[in-house]
């Protein structure tokens, strides 16, 4: 052990070296005019992060939505808005991500990511802006910079299940091949976003009205979704990354009224002839959720949960919820040169877990193996069922069971019914399989909400779906020659 005074000495200069560090790391923001301590992620490092992180983030989401026309839009009213931010040469990157969740985000370095499925819900492209606006207004308040770091933006990213996991079985199912989302930002950065949004989009020569608006329809379709689903929010939408309150819309309204608001524009025509024709919901090929059956008419199978199930499509994983407490993971893996379903399971997807009951199984036709191991979430510890099926030489198909500690015994059948559920479909049967669309269509002098929303198939609770992807708030009559967004079914 080194003598008291040394090791004193050492603290002192290690004290003064942290102490430097951290006002090094101290900056005013242009944006904000505050200043602000940046943590491990210096501001000449926020280019590189986002660059590395930015195909990580693509790929994670489905890849970029390939849409000419709406891909244009978005970088139209990005430059823009840019123009008129405290970053106006940028570098910023605008990405439309081929998901249906609602959300959008940002990464250091001006990337900004919005889903197909948020811009579904915009009534006009000042709608468009303001979202855009505010996730500007994170990257130039350095919100996503005080958050992430070159060592942990890994743990930045989060899975919607949101586990704390003691199990590397379940730290790989639950976390690391999930949808991520960005973790959710303070209720001070958010409302600063909206602020810096607000003043960006009145700037730009947009109605900054168009925020508050469009908080107000995203707030409905998520209690839409959760309505129909019979079920809180599923935690993989724009809540679940921005705080959910009243307060943000009120306050969006009240600092647009103090830029003037109504005063800027509000361009329906450009929105409308992009959004025209883009996927509603789930694409083909990541994968369809239809009721409780899960499809892949390009991979060729599906699958089926019982009732009182909920299935969330990722697009790398399919995600089930199920009553008391129990969840499915269902993914795919490359097989690595196994070839056998149980040498997988204990040699490569959990290894080093303990396994019980690990033996092979047929499942339709197809060689398959189960095992039964245990983890921890944040709700505590569990009960896991493994099953994994070689539909393909080259890849597993696997299904992760999860009950609450104790429970396996009481739910394990309906697990191994589920899993015995997966077969192939005939390229017949995937031919039937076809997206849903965004139809733009004119209201003609007979048309109502109801009318309208009887042209959307099968959509759950359609007039009110239909109202809320027009703005048209309940009660309100539908306007003769007005065009408006339906649901166009598959076909």
């Amino acid at each position: 052990m080194p003598p008291l005074g040394t090791i004193a000495a050492s603290w002192r200069r290690g004290g003064a070296l942290a102490a430097a560090v951290l006002l090094a790391a101290c900056a005013v923001n242009p944006a904000t005019g505050e200043r602000q301590f940046t943590g491990l992620l210096p501001s000449g490092q926020e280019a590189e992060l986002g660059a590395s992180e930015h195909p990580k983030v693509v790929a994670q989401f489905g890849g970029a939505y390939k849409d000419p026309g709406l891909t244009a839009l978005v970088d139209r009213v990005g430059a823009r808005l840019a123009a008129v931010t405290e970053r106006p040469q940028g570098p910023w990157t605008f990405t439309v991500l081929d998901s249906d969740v609602v959300n959008a985000f940002a990464l250091p370095g001006g990337y900004v990511y919005l889903t197909r499925g948020l811009l579904a819900l915009a009534e006009d492209e000042a709608e468009v802006a303001g979202v855009m606006a505010h996730e500007m207004g994170h990257v130039t308040g350095r919100h996503t910079a005080e958050r992430m770091s070159q060592s942990t933006v890994a743990g930045v990213l989060t899975a919607g299940l949101g586990a704390v996991l003691g199990s590397p079985i379940l730290a790989q199912a639950l976390g690391l091949g999930s949808e991520a989302v960005l973790a959710g930002y303070s209720r001070g950065q958010e409302l600063e976003a909206d602020g810096l949004g607000v003043r960006y989009l009145a700037a730009a020569g947009y109605d900054p009205m168009a925020m508050a608006s469009f908080l107000e329809t995203m707030r409905r379709f998520d209690q839409y979704q959760s309505q129909v689903a019979g079920r809180e929010a599923s935690g993989f939408d724009f809540f679940a990354t921005h705080p959910r309150t009243e307060e943000r819309v009120q306050q969006a309204a009240d600092l647009a009224r103090k830029q003037t608001a109504g005063a800027g524009e509000r361009p329906a025509q450009p929105y409308l002839a992009a959004i025209d024709g883009v996927v509603w919901g789930d694409s083909p090929e990541q994968g369809l959720v239809r009721g409780r059956e899960f499809v892949h008419p390009v991979l060729g199978f599906r699958f089926e949960v019982p009732e009182g199930y909920t299935l969330l499509n990722g697009t790398q994983q399919v995600i089930g919820r199920g009553e008391a407490g129990t969840a499915l993971i269902f993914d795919t893996a490359p097989a690595g040169g196994t070839a056998d379903p149980a040498a997988h399971i204990s040699g490569t997807w959990a290894a080093g877990a303990p396994l019980v009951g690990l033996e092979p199984v047929t499942i339709n036709g197809m060689p398959a193996a189960t095992a039964v191991t245990s983890g921890r979430t944040d709700q505590g510890a569990v009960d896991v069922r493994l099953v994994a099926i070689r539909m393909a030489p080259d890849r597993f198909y696997r299904f992760t069971f999860v009950a609450p500690e104790g429970g396996l015994s009481r739910v394990d059948a309906q697990f191994r019914q589920i899993a015995s559920s997966f077969r192939r479909i005939t390229a017949q049967e995937a031919a039937g399989f076809r997206p849903r669309r965004v139809q733009v269509v004119t209201a003609g002098p007979n048309d109502t909400a109801a009318t309208m929303a009887a042209r959307m198939g099968q959509e759950p609770r359609a007039e009110d779906l239909f109202r809320i992807i027009n703005d048209l708030p309940p009660g309100t009559p539908l306007p003769a020659g007005r065009p408006v967004k339906i649901v166009a079914p598959a076909g």
